[in-house]
């Protein structure tokens, strides 16, 4: 028996996130379908974050157990020919038992893109959040300097996860306009606003909450310095809507050296 590491790419748009769920597709449940189509096992995939539906991935990484003698390269190209064409898996590789990818990760980073433009493009309304508009850059970031640090998130989070403690650590957020979006290169970078969040960990739906009064103080609505007295509030209800699901994206586990610091790297 060994354990196999997975580093993943999805579009989330037609599932209803990671989790397995029966009565609806998930990327775990379709993952772990692969697998046994492929092993002949039916095993659990754990995974280091449980995206919502709607939310994409750049750099998942999970892992399963095996007992199939299948080299790992053999592996990486029997699941891809298995899988759906938005499910890809970018790498396979035997690990360390002990290595489990959510317990293990030190850190993750989120990016959110918001296309900002007076008509949307039908290219990319599956990745991002469509706000027209003026929208100043500058009072977002103002407003989202106010997250940064170590605080009691309980304001930016959804019921429903299992975290038993409200507080978290963002150790950076950066906002940039009009650049290349990396995956999306191929296309006009006019008009995106990309908000990239690092922290220690999240709580369900925190940086769609996040970039929901980013938004808003952006447009005017709220000022930036509002976003504190709503993150001392401790109250879910103050945050207002959360921005919706299918501009944010997992892009990379970080790891440290004992488990591995290349297990999360982002590979395109």
């Amino acid at each position: 028996m060994r354990k196999i590491r997975l580093i993943l790419q999805y579009d989330g748009t037609a599932y209803s996130g990671w989790q397995f769920q029966p009565d609806a597709p998930s990327i775990q449940g379709t993952v772990e379908a692969a697998i046994a189509k492929v092993t002949g096992e039916h095993v659990r995939v754990a995974g280091a974050g449980r995206t919502d539906a709607g939310v994409h991935a750049l750099g998942q990484v999970a892992a399963f157990r095996s007992s199939s003698r299948l080299q790992d390269d053999v592996i990486l190209r029997a699941l891809n020919a298995s899988l759906p064409q938005d499910i890809r898996i970018v790498d396979a590789e035997t690990v360390d038992d002990r290595f489990h990818p959510r317990k293990d990760a030190v850190g993750k980073k989120y990016v959110y893109l918001i296309q900002n433009r007076r008509i949307p493009s039908v290219f990319l309304d599956r990745w991002t959040w469509f706000v027209p508009g003026s929208i100043d850059t500058d009072a977002m970031n103002e407003a989202l300097s106010y997250l940064v640090g170590r605080h009691d998130f309980s304001s930016f989070r959804t019921s429903g996860g299992d975290a038993i403690s409200p507080v978290r650590t963002i150790n950076s957020i950066e906002i940039f306009r009009d650049e290349k979006t990396g995956f999306l290169g191929f296309l006009p970078g006019d008009g995106i606003i990309r908000i990239e969040v690092e922290g220690d960990g999240f709580l369900r739906h925190m940086v769609r909450s996040m970039v929901g009064v980013a938004v808003r103080a952006g447009q005017g609505m709220l000022m930036p310095e509002g976003v504190g007295h709503i993150l001392e509030s401790r109250d879910r209800s103050a945050a207002g809507t959360a921005a919706p699901g299918r501009g944010l994206f997992l892009d990379t586990v970080y790891y440290d050296d004992k488990t591995n610091n290349d297990a999360g790297k982002q590979v395109i």
